[in-house]
Order: C-alpha cells, then structure tokens, then sequence
C-alpha cells in the first residue's frame, strides 16, 4: 500500500519531544523525510535517530521560534539539506499558568512570543516554500482556544489566537495551492505539564492533567497527521476535546458554571 508522504520533506518545531516528537516518527512511517527544529539538541538528535531507523532522511536544527532570523535560517537549512519543503508543522508551544490579575507583563510576552509569534514567523518563513511544492501548513492549536476555566487565561488567549490565525491563513493560502490545518488536541501525553512558566523543562515536575483522560501521543500523531494529509481547515479531537470544544463554541453559560469546578 503506497504511504501517504512518500519523499515528501517535513519541518516540525517542538520537534524534540511529545507531539512534535511523535509526529516526525509517524511522517517517516508514512514515507517522508524529516527535519525537526527546537531548543534541546540532544532531544533533536534522539528523534533523528528514530527517523533514519525507519529508513528515512532526518535533519535536527536547533531553532528557538522567538528569534525570528533563526527561524528562517532554520527552513533554509532544511531545503538546503533535503531539497524541498512540503509539509511545515508548526508546534512549539508552552502554556503560562496562573489567574490573569496575577500575571506580569513579562508573562504575557513569553506566552505570545512562543506560541503565537513564533507560529507566525515559522509560516512566514515556511510559505514561500510550500507555494512550489503546493504543500500543507499546519498549526497546533488547542481545546483550550475553544473552552475557558480559571488559571490558564494566557495559555487560552494564545491558542484562540493560532487558532484565528490558522484560520485566516487556510483562506489566505488556498488561492495558492497551499493548505493551513488548525490541530487541536485535549488531553494528550507530552511534557507541557512539566515545564515552568518561563519555558523551562522539569523532569520531576508534576503534570496536573487528568491522567484518565490523557491520549498516547502516538494516537494524537496518527490522528494529526491525517488530518494535515486531507488538508482539513479544523481537526478538534480527543473525544473529550470535541465535547470541550462543542461545550466552548455553543453553550458558553455552561462553561461558566463548570469551568471554576475542573481546577
């Protein structure tokens, strides 16, 4: 059976552990080749190794997505090494926690430098690209973008925001043979529970998230990146995050008596 991404070349950012991480293996699987950008070098490599044993090409760039020179230097590495680019995902991504009043403006920055100005100039930089190969962009959004509950108001704001924006782009981008997918997971296995609201990864940090809830992060990836094949605008899932996400969109009211309860 042909394999939906045979020679097709895939940037992801976050690319170093969870989603981005699960995403790259589940690409080589489906027959492409795979280039991951992020932070941690040796979380690059470790991926790169999973990726060439599955008989593919891959590519590790470190590549902060809040410096937005590295962030083009990294995509121009990418087709440098391996030719071309077909499918950008964009990933990175941490959540900032904690009640709005109590938030600092540094905060808030952190918040929207990674998860909404990095998703930007990682497709800036992606696009022009992905015009000659007519390929896929996609974005990783969130059920937090759709549902509201206390705490997580920063986190929330940026993924309604890479939710709008992947939106816009999906329209932007159709004249030009390219599609924009919004992927937005609830509950999956990663390590965003453990890392602090400066961005700083803790191996002993506990992850609050409802355990029972929790997808493998492999299943996340089969479902993400069929999604991003069929050039889907929107994928909402688990089956949880759809009825979050249902709950967000038509019944507000609700999610305001419920949201204070799941915190």
């Amino acid at each position: 059976m042909a394999r939906r991404f045979e020679d097709a070349v895939v940037w992801i950012t976050g690319g170093g552990s969870g989603l981005g991480a699960a995403m790259a293996t589940r690409f080589a699987d489906e027959g492409a080749h795979v280039a991951v950008s992020g932070r941690r070098a040796e979380r690059l490599h470790e991926v790169v190794t999973a990726v060439e044993a599955r008989g593919r090409r891959a590519l590790a760039v470190p590549c902060d997505v809040t410096d937005d020179e590295a962030v083009g230097a990294a995509v121009q590495a990418v087709v440098d090494e391996l030719g071309k680019l077909d499918v950008a995902v964009a990933n990175a991504g941490f959540g900032v926690m904690g009640a709005v009043a109590d938030l600092s403006a540094d905060d808030w920055r952190r918040q929207l430098e990674v998860n909404v100005v990095g998703a930007a100039s990682t497709a800036r930089h992606a696009i022009p690209h992905l015009e000659r190969t007519q390929g896929r962009l996609a974005l990783v959004g969130s059920v937090s973008g759709l549902v509201y509950v206390p705490k997580n108001g920063a986190y929330q704001a940026s993924k309604a925001a890479v939710l709008a924006m992947g939106r816009t782009l999906a329209m932007e981008l159709a004249p030009r043979g390219v599609s924009c997918t919004v992927l937005q997971p609830g509950f999956v296995k990663s390590e965003i529970g453990r890392v602090d609201n400066d961005g700083q990864f803790h191996e002993d940090r506990r992850d609050k998230r409802p355990a029972q809830l929790m997808w493998e992060t492999d299943d996340a990836a089969r479902v993400m990146v069929a999604a991003i094949y069929r050039r889907k605008v929107e994928y909402t899932f688990t089956g949880h995050g759809r009825v979050a996400a249902f709950l967000g969109r038509h019944l507000p009211g609700l999610v305001q008596v419920l949201g204070p309860r799941v915190v």
